[in-house]
């Protein structure tokens, strides 16, 4: 097996500790695997060493880090026919949750050995990709609250969320989908190829990467009771059956607001248009995930997942 493990040493538990980047090497030698670990150095440096490495015949190429490792790695090999592998140790975990991937010392890397890969759909919003989800309102809001923290975690989205809670003004969001068209008034709203945004928040319990949709949830503002009982919802796995949500599934959507703001994608800030253009590339991503998950065989990518 020929593969690159591209390993970020500012990302959740990488910081300051590099032993995961040493059991990456020492799970090469005991594979007896062609791979090398290389460590990234700046902000979208990940990407650059995964196309480094479906260019150098990498059939396997993998992220250790969180969600915006993640982001970055994958978006280098979205189209290709290289396999992306994961192992996760950030603060949400996201997408290796819904894929069943376990944490690093729970079988993380036996799955990179064993597993089997799952061809899974991608997200483009504008030009800036996303695997797991992307939003606006005040998930984007708690997101660059959150990149500012020197130390992450569970407890730290309960911190920051509570203060943006209070603060955040929601705004007049148009959707427009193949069922037609709605307006919202947005406190926040999340377009999910998974299920949740990580730690097991699971926002669209119906949500798949397999099934060729996304799932979009707009929430309005709420009173402090309400937003408790959605606090609950979100860990019970029936967030979308609250009478306060709004869910529309669809390959695509474009959303309109007033004036240009910030959204996330997979977790990371980005400043962007009042006009959000989101389409889905089925089948553009092939993961390696643990045994018994590929709920459909992966296979090269069609012509339509390659369109960007």
């Amino acid at each position: 097996m020929k593969a690159r493990f591209i390993f970020n040493p500012h990302s959740g538990r990488n910081r300051g500790n590099p032993w995961l980047r040493r059991r990456a090497e020492d799970f090469i030698r005991e594979n007896r695997w062609e791979a090398t670990v290389v460590s990234t150095t700046h902000p979208r440096h990940a990407t650059e060493l995964a196309r480094a490495a479906v260019a150098d015949g990498c059939q396997l190429v993998v992220a250790i880090g969180g969600d915006g490792t993640m982001n970055e790695v994958a978006s280098g090999l979205v189209g290709t026919t290289a396999i992306f592998g994961l192992i996760p140790c950030g603060s949400g975990n996201g997408l290796g949750r819904h894929l069943g991937i376990p944490d690093p010392g729970h079988g993380a890397f036996r799955t990179l050995r064993d597993g089997q890969p799952l061809a899974i759909d991608t997200g483009l919003v504008n030009s800036a990709p996303f695997f797991n989800a992307m939003g606006l309102g005040f998930e984007a809001d708690v997101a660059i609250r959150f990149s500012r923290l020197t130390s992450r975690g569970l407890p730290g989205y309960v911190r920051t969320g509570w203060s943006a809670f209070f603060s955040h003004q929601s705004e007049p969001v148009r959707i427009e989908h193949a069922g037609g068209g709605t307006s919202v008034r947005a406190f926040t709203l999340a377009v999910m190829n998974s299920d949740q945004y990580g730690n097991n928040a699971v926002i669209a319990p119906r949500a798949s990467v397999v099934d060729g949709q996304f799932d979009l949830i707009a929430v309005p503002p709420v009173s402090l009771p309400a937003a408790g009982g959605l606090l609950v919802r979100l860990f019970a796995r029936s967030f979308d059956r609250s009478p306060h949500v709004t869910r529309i599934n669809g390959p695509r959507f474009v959303l309109t607001r007033a004036k240009p703001g910030w959204i996330h994608t997979d977790g990371e800030p980005r400043a962007e248009s009042h006009r959000l253009e989101i389409m889905l590339r089925p089948a553009s991503l092939r993961v390696m995930v643990p045994p018994g998950r590929a709920g459909r065989p992966a296979r090269p990518p069609t012509e339509a997942a390659l369109a960007r």
